[in-house]
């Protein structure tokens, strides 16, 4: 669970933003601030993941909290909401290490994608204890390839059933597990298989024994 921390001085909008997001699975409200001061007594209390945080506060800037929030939770990563559109506002932010700017009015929905794009790509970075391919750090940076054409024969309908079947198994899978679930034939499992792999949503693991050449097994990558 993504733990947030709303900082906005008025108390109705801070109250909006907690509902929205409370309908987005995965995120939690653990506290409210209505001001800098109580902004950073929260954050060195509650130590949450992420702050989402107003320019316009009535005992500081939003950006110069901003730092201050840093340098009690160094950890800490700030989505921007406020009303403020001025160009250099905006580039001070990014300078900040901001993971979003939203501006005012949003609707629920838009609240929704930057908190679901900050757990596929932010958080689930942070928490990744291996190497990041070049693919993880283009997510992050908002640079998506294009995906390539399906192989031939193949089908977007079957492709949705195969993720589908690959987010919901408890490990990893082999394409003759996956024919098996998917009613297909082992050689267009695998087709499918290799495709999500190649697109670099779905990790290869070699599982050795027995005689001859080890098995693939597909486990769907968190966060993808």
């Amino acid at each position: 669970m993504i733990r947030i921390l709303i900082v906005e001085d008025d108390f109705m909008v801070a109250k909006v933003h907690a509902g929205f997001v409370r309908q987005t699975p995965g995120f939690a409200v653990v506290g409210v601030a209505h001001t800098g001061a109580e902004a950073l007594e929260e954050a060195r209390r509650l130590t949450p993941d992420l702050v989402l945080l107003d320019i316009h506060l009535p005992d500081i800037s939003g950006l110069d909290l901003l730092q201050r929030l840093r340098e009690a939770q160094p950890d800490l990563d700030a989505l921007v909401i406020s009303a403020a559109r001025e160009v250099d506002t905006v580039r001070r932010a990014l300078r900040g290490g901001i993971v979003h700017y939203l501006m005012k009015p949003f609707s629920g929905d838009d609240l929704k994608e930057r908190l679901e794009h900050y757990r596929r790509t932010y958080h689930s970075l942070a928490e990744s204890e291996g190497e990041a391919g070049q693919d993880d750090v283009n997510e992050v940076f908002g640079i998506r390839r294009p995906s390539r054409p399906l192989p031939k024969g193949c089908s977007p309908e079957t492709l949705q059933l195969v993720k589908t079947m690959l987010r919901e198994a408890p490990g990893d899978v082999s394409a003759t597990e996956a024919a098996e679930q998917l009613g297909t034939s082992r050689v267009s499992a695998r087709r499918y298989l290799e495709y999500l792999s190649e697109e670099g949503l779905v990790q290869v693991q070699l599982r050795y024994g027995g005689v001859g050449r080890p098995e693939r097994r597909y486990l769907w990558r968190d966060g993808s």
